[in-house]
This record gives structure tokens, C-alpha cells and sequence, in this order.
């Protein structure tokens, strides 16, 4: 397939990375582009025979921006270009994933993004591997966004002009949204894609993750929010009033009000309750339906952490510092 190629980024992902490249080395013309690993990344990718690029990290660093360096090494290597598979460096790309994304978007000429399944390696692993598996699992049919897997249309992010570097985490929600707007589809097909490690096996790692996502509502509302999209104002709102709105009320007002102000906090119990019903419809397991719903609940509060962590770049300017979680 001499019109498609891959972007792999990744920093330290040792023998994952070593997965992920051998997974379509041969298939297409692969980059994989590095962000300063301190392991044997570098020398795992070369061994595999695939294109290297090492980001200058003097520049501040994000996976959009490193998802573009691959994409315009990429376009220079393969001048025939015309589809790109992006991949994280932690993930395999699952056999037959990219004849069948392929035949998606050659059979339908208004998609410009097409993603699967994926899934996690080792779900049972860690309940917070567990979590991940659960995310992925989203239903198919025209989506608003991918994730860090999908298979585009090289000219569409091209003509959009690629990843918005600035946005440290969701950056493929923003690039989905700006190809929707310039009137694409994007689709997410019942087909595996890709297999991913979290290695997610500490409760820092899920906070830390969290308020990454706080962080990536706010920049996302912050820069489309005011469109027709409203993209993740209600996700910003929920964190801010679940994070910090419900528990601020009810212990500032526990005084004037005789502690009448605290029965508040059953809110919270009750939100429980509610999303664990609504897993259940598509999560038949009850104690990872539960699992689910107690970490939706939970993730408000470093999510309103990373939305006061934006706020506060805001207020003192510069750029943000990616938020890492393993």
C-alpha cells in the first residue's frame, strides 16, 4: 500500500514499542517519532527499520505536535500519500485493521476519519486497566471524534492544517471537530484496531489521567466551546460543579444553616446510582459497571483540578506542560 503510512509517537514505551511498530512495519511506510526517551525506544525503533524522528525538546512538547512532525515527515517520504494511520506508541495495531479502514473511506467518499475497536491488553490486570477497557468500548456508527488511533485522509488534515499543537491532551477531539466543521464524517467501525497497554496499576496513575481530562475540557471549551458544538462546555460545567460546586456550597453553608447544608453530599451517592444504571446497558458485569460508575463520580474532583490548572496557566500565560500519567 504505497498510499498510506503510519505515524507511531511514543516516549518510553520499551517493549510496547517494539509491539507497535512490528505490528505494521511492512505494511506501509512507517515514522515513528520520539519525545526524549531515556530507555531503549530509540534503539527498539531503529532495529524495527522504521523512520525515526527525535522532537527537539527545547520546543515545549505535546502529542499534537509530535503527531505532526510524523505527519510531515511522513508526506515527504511517501509523495503518493493519501491515507495516514496515527497510532500511540502503546498500542498494537490489530491484523487486517488497515484493509478494512481503508475500504471504508475508498468506499465512502464523505468519511475523512475512520477508527475501531480497541481494547486493553491486560483488563484484569488493575481495576484501572479495567476502566480503560470500559472507555473504549464506544458505540459505532458516525462519531464525533476518534481517539489517538485512526485511519484519515492524508489531504483532509493536511487542509485542516493537522494537530493544534497547543493542546496537550484531546487533541484528537479538537482535529475531529475542526474536519467535521470543514464537512466530513467521522466513523467508528465494529472492526478490532488496536490493542493498548495503560499499565495503569496505581490510584496516582487514574488521578493524574484525570486531571488530564479536566485540563483537556477546559482547553476545549476555552477554544470551541462559544461554537455550535458547545465542545466539552457540559463536560467542563459537570467537573466544576461536582468538583468544586457541590462540596464548597455544603461545608461553606454548614454554619448558617445548622449542617442542613451537608445533606448536599447525598448528591453524590444518587449520581452513583444513576450512572450505574445506565452501564448497565451496555456493561452486563455488575461489579465493572460499579467499578465504572465510582470512577465517573471520583474523576470530578481531579478534573476540576486540571480546569483550575488551566485557569491558572491562563492567568499567568506561557505554555502548558504535558500531564503524564505513567
Amino acid at each position: 500500500m504505497g498510499d498510506l503510512g503510519v505515524v507511531a509517537i511514543g516516549r518510553n514505551e520499551g517493549p510496547r514499542l517494539k509491539r507497535c511498530l512490528e505490528s505494521v512495519a511492512g505494511r506501509a511506510a512507517v515514522v515513528y517519532v520520539d519525545s526524549a526517551s531515556t530507555d531503549d525506544s530509540l534503539a527498539i525503533a531503529r532495529s524495527v527499520g522504521v523512520e525515526v524522528v527525535e522532537l527537539d525538546m527545547s520546543v515545549p512538547f505535546t502529542a499534537a505536535r509530535a503527531r505532526n512532525e510524523g505527519f510531515r515527515r511522513l508526506r515527504e517520504l511517501t509523495p503518493a500519500l493519501r491515507f495516514v494511520q496515527f497510532v500511540d506508541g502503546d498500542c498494537e495495531v490489530c491484523p487486517g485493521w488497515l484493509q478494512a479502514a481503508r475500504a471504508q473511506l475508498e468506499s465512502r467518499p464523505d468519511v475523512a476519519v475512520v477508527c475501531g475497536r480497541r481494547r486493553e491488553r491486560y483488563p484484569e490486570s488493575s481495576v484501572y486497566n479495567r476502566l480503560c477497557d470500559v472507555e473504549w468500548d464506544t458505540p459505532v456508527g458516525e462519531a464525533k471524534s476518534c481517539g489517538g488511533d485512526a485511519l484519515m485522509r492524508a489531504d483532509v488534515v493536511h487542509a485542516v492544517g493537522g494537530y493544534d499543537p497547543g493542546v496537550i491532551a484531546a487533541e484528537d477531539d479538537e482535529l475531529c471537530l475542526r474536519i467535521r466543521r470543514a464537512g466530513w464524517t467521522v466513523l467508528r467501525i465494529d472492526a478490532p484496531m488496536t490493542v493498548h497497554d495503560a499499565a495503569m496499576t496505581r490510584a496516582s496513575q487514574w488521578w493524574k489521567r484525570a486531571v488530564r481530562c479536566g485540563f483537556a475540557y477546559a482547553c476545549g471549551a476555552s477554544l470551541h466551546g462559544r461554537g455550535p458544538e458547545r465542545h466539552f462546555v457540559r463536560e467542563r460545567r459537570r467537573a466544576v460543579v461536582w468538583g468544586i460546586g457541590v462540596p464548597a456550597v455544603s461545608l461553606l453553608a454548614a454554619w448558617s444553616t445548622g449542617g442542613l447544608s451537608l445533606l448536599l453530599l447525598a448528591a453524590y451517592p444518587l449520581q452513583l446510582a444513576r450512572t450505574y444504571r445506565g452501564l448497565r446497558r451496555r456493561v452486563p458485569r455488575r461489579r465493572l459497571a460499579l467499578e465504572y460508575a465510582t470512577s465517573c463520580v471520583l474523576s470530578k474532583f481531579p478534573e476540576a483540578l486540571g480546569v483550575l490548572r488551566f485557569l491558572a496557566r491562563r492567568v499567568r500565560g506561557g505554555s502548558a506542560r504535558i500531564i503524564e500519567y505513567k
